[in-house]
């Protein structure tokens, strides 16, 4: 069986290992992939939003099965096309991947359907900014509706800080779109809740914990994830339940009563304030670092997930977890979430021995004549399982330290609720 995966960032290496892993036999084919899936996959080299060469490559390539990493090509609609063009596909449609693609959908639907959320406003134009400021307190939180690589989301601790922002989300600063939520801002801690769906049933795949600001103690601007944590100790059987009846079925039947029914991987980003959860986001796909914490967990082989979630045949299978906990660090270019250098030597990763409950997944990284280098801000994922948070992190540490990067830095403090 001839298996395509489509991103080029940690989730995929994380996602490429757990197929490679599978009882049963494939063929791996990244598009494009990374120095990581090079070792484990065949990387295709192109630009998979261009659906028509990347059709024709799937073909060449008798691909059974494609799966999804990233969220553009969803929000593009990917799946409907490879549908169309009788290829299987793992994951949502181009209707309810804007569950993702656009806040303002998201939060209406939270709205019609009385999903717990934050207070917000759908704000089109300045006047509209000025009014829901003259009603809410600050902090209040800014997000472009459109997609925006992980930096599209701002807490504002002032009003001009609001109004400047709005203003340059109007005009244009995120090409996916000139609208933006504002929404009020919720104390508590939050949590990331995973399901594998098919048209007849939804299945957990995991929780976790992530570290979203770049600096030490929650600091500094939001990135796409400085590290992670799996499984995530605030969710227990009663707040599952919750999570569950208030936010996952509610949401889920509002897409199929439009006729578009959700399939593929679901991510509910969460706030759990007094014991009671809020829905802060949707992610139409795995996580980005925690997929690296998830997976290494997982049991279950994930080749026959991604075969009965496409036949909506999930109800077949029951999914087991290793009894241990996963955690990873990010190692990033010095310098991101701002502007950074790339095609940087990484030159000991060669030398790194790693024991077997440990792993380096690679995210920027390409290989150029046997040697590693830097192509991204989030460069490597050290990720380790074992039984206890702070010994799983001692762990990852020693081998930053064997890396010993001098382009790079991480945070210090990742999984500091828990250790």
């Amino acid at each position: 069986m001839n298996i395509a995966l489509i991103g080029s960032g940690g989730r995929e290496h994380a996602l490429c290992q757990k197929i490679y892993e599978s009882s049963i036999k494939s063929k791996i084919y990244c598009i494009p992939g990374n120095a990581g899936t090079a070792k484990l996959a065949t990387n295709l080299n192109f630009d998979f939003l261009n659906f028509k060469f990347l059709l024709k490559n799937l073909k060449k390539n008798k691909i059974s099965l494609v799966i999804v990493g990233p969220e553009q090509p969803l929000v593009n609609g990917i799946v409907d096309f490879l549908k169309k063009n009788k290829i299987r596909v793992f994951g949502p449609n181009k209707y309810a991947a804007q569950l993702e693609g656009s806040k303002a959908f998201m939060k209406s639907i939270c709205k019609k359907n009385n999903i717990p959320t934050a207070n917000f406003k759908i704000c089109k134009k300045k006047s509209e900014v000025l009014n829901f400021l003259k009603n809410n307190n600050m902090p209040l939180v800014v997000k472009a509706d459109g997609l925006a690589a992980g930096k599209g989301v701002a807490i504002c601790n002032s009003k001009n800080e609001v109004i400047n922002l709005s203003n340059e989300i109007f005009s244009g600063k995120f090409k996916s779109s000139k609208k933006l939520v504002l929404e009020e801002f919720l104390e508590g801690e939050e949590a990331s809740y995973f399901l594998i769906v098919d048209k007849k049933k939804f299945s957990f795949i995991g929780s976790a914990q992530d570290h979203k600001r770049v600096g030490e103690n929650e600091t500094g601007p939001n990135t796409g994830g400085m590290g992670a944590y799996s499984p995530a100790p605030i969710i227990n059987n009663s707040l599952e339940k919750k999570i569950i009846s208030r936010i996952i079925k509610p949401t889920l039947s509002a897409l199929k009563k439009k006729g578009k029914p959700y399939t593929g991987f679901l991510y509910a980003g969460l706030m759990i304030k007094n014991g009671e959860p809020y829905l802060i986001e949707y992610n139409v796909r795995m996580g980005d670092p925690e997929c690296q914490v998830i997976m290494p967990r997982l049991k279950t082989d994930i080749v026959k997930l991604f075969i009965l979630a496409t036949k909506n045949k999930l109800n077949k299978i029951k999914i087991k977890w290793k009894k241990r906990k996963c955690m990873t660090i990010v190692l990033c270019t010095k310098g991101y979430p701002g502007k950074y250098k790339k095609n940087l030597l990484i030159k000991n990763l060669n030398k790194v021995l790693l024991k077997k409950n440990s792993q380096i997944f690679h995210a920027g990284t390409q290989i150029i004549n046997k040697k590693y280098f830097s192509i991204g801000g989030r460069v490597l994922n050290i990720t380790s399982t074992g039984q206890s948070f702070f010994k799983i992190r001692k762990v990852i540490f020693k081998i930053i330290r064997k890396i010993n990067w001098k382009y790079g830095f991480f945070r210090k403090d990742i999984g500091w609720r828990v250790v």
